[in-house]
């Protein structure tokens, strides 16, 4: 709703800034007796998350042409994929476990903190600086359409309901929620899942989830890139969640060998294919629902995986903890192979892309502006396609 009636600035700024203030609230925890503030600064920490998660799709839009679009979500979808990646890598790094000296652990967690406080604040300076709301002219011809429509048209309740009217949409929305919480609840339990067969081998298991996220990073932009290519929305979809399923599997029935090298490979394979499914779930729901604002699909999209995540995460805890890893990863491989017949099902109608290519068979009307630096030609020609 912020991203629609507010625009991107705003929120960027929100996410920004209450990351800042989450993180200097936790410099002011540092004592063993503030435990209930530390946890309400990651609950600021964890609010200022919902204002970044929308974003890609929407700056992607917005800022780019259709030719780049994909790879400008994808890179987006990086940069948090990334912020991952130095979690998993810096704290070890920064706070070795030093039970011996309680002293030296407060020490070496008041350089993480405040570290991260100042980073931070000059993201959000940043942000506040250089951000800007849209370019001065529309990228995209679909983009020309959407400006041209009267704010007062626009109604967020009907738009939500829209969406849940749009079935290809609603199994998408199921389908990524089950995907991405797969992905989450891996990540959550890693740590646990590589203890459990591999005594003593907590850094090695901080190092195989850098390993499951940069492999991601990589995945996220050539399935990007793939988009903007071939514009096979629905077919990438679909190999790729394949392919996921495939390395789950291969993972899950690898991970008790007894070969770390092995759990690095297939941790790295599955990352790959989880994570590059990321942008891909963004750009396939803003295609097929075109002419709904991209905040309102992701936010969507956002709030089913976090949900997901959740549930796969308690029940893959459970099984693990009671039983053993490969149980717990053998439920999420039933719920992924779901998730391939939903995107099976998905009826692939690539809106904006037909908008783009000046296809005419849309229900997306054009609303007549005067402006004096557009050619009426142009607008003439816009409307006329539609």
């Amino acid at each position: 709703w912020l991203l629609d009636a507010r625009g991107l600035r705003l929120t960027a700024l929100l996410g920004a800034g209450l990351n800042g203030l989450g993180a200097w609230l936790k410099c002011a925890s540092l004592a063993p007796d503030r435990y209930g503030l530390t946890l309400a600064a990651q609950t600021v920490c964890a609010v200022a998350q919902v204002f970044i998660l929308g974003l890609p799709s929407r700056i992607a839009s917005v800022w780019f042409g259709p030719t780049e679009v994909s790879t400008a979500c994808a890179v987006a979808v990086l940069g948090n994929q990334l912020g991952t990646a130095i979690g998993f890598l810096l704290p070890p790094v920064l706070v070795p476990n030093t039970p011996d000296d309680v002293a030296l652990m407060a020490h070496n967690i008041s350089i993480m903190f405040y570290g991260t406080a100042i980073v931070s604040t000059l993201l959000f300076f940043l942000t506040g600086v250089v951000f800007e709301e849209k370019p001065k002219y529309p990228p995209s011809h679909s983009q020309a359409v959407l400006q041209t429509m009267p704010p007062e048209n626009y109604s967020y309740k009907q738009s939500i309901i829209n969406l849940f009217r749009n079935i290809p949409f609603v199994l998408l929305l199921i389908s990524y929620g089950i995907m991405t919480g797969a992905f989450y609840s891996v990540s959550t339990l890693l740590n646990q899942m590589i203890v459990t067969h591999y005594e003593g081998e907590e850094v090695n298991a901080g190092r195989i989830g850098l390993t499951l996220v940069v492999a991601g990073m990589v995945g996220s932009i050539i399935c990007g890139l793939w988009l903007d290519y071939t514009k096979t929305y629905k077919q990438t979809t679909l190999i790729v969640y394949i392919l996921s399923f495939i390395g789950m599997v291969v993972f899950t029935f690898t991970l008790d060998l007894g070969y770390l090298i092995v759990v690095f490979v297939t941790g790295g394979v599955l990352g790959f294919f989880m994570t590059g499914y990321l942008p891909l779930g963004f750009e396939f729901a803003v295609e097929i629902t075109y002419p709904e604002s991209e905040g309102t699909s992701s936010g969507l999209l956002n709030a089913s995986a976090q949900i997901f995540g959740i549930v796969f995460t308690l029940v893959q805890g459970k099984l693990t903890t009671d039983y053993s890893p490969r149980a717990g990863n053998l439920f999420l491989c039933a719920w992924i192979f779901v998730g391939i017949i939903l995107t099976a099902l998905i009826k692939s109608d690539l809106r904006r892309h037909n908008v783009n290519s000046g296809i005419t068979n849309l229900d997306v009307k054009a609303v007549p502006v005067e402006s004096p630096a557009e050619p009426e030609s142009t607008t003439l020609k816009m409307q006329s396609a539609l």
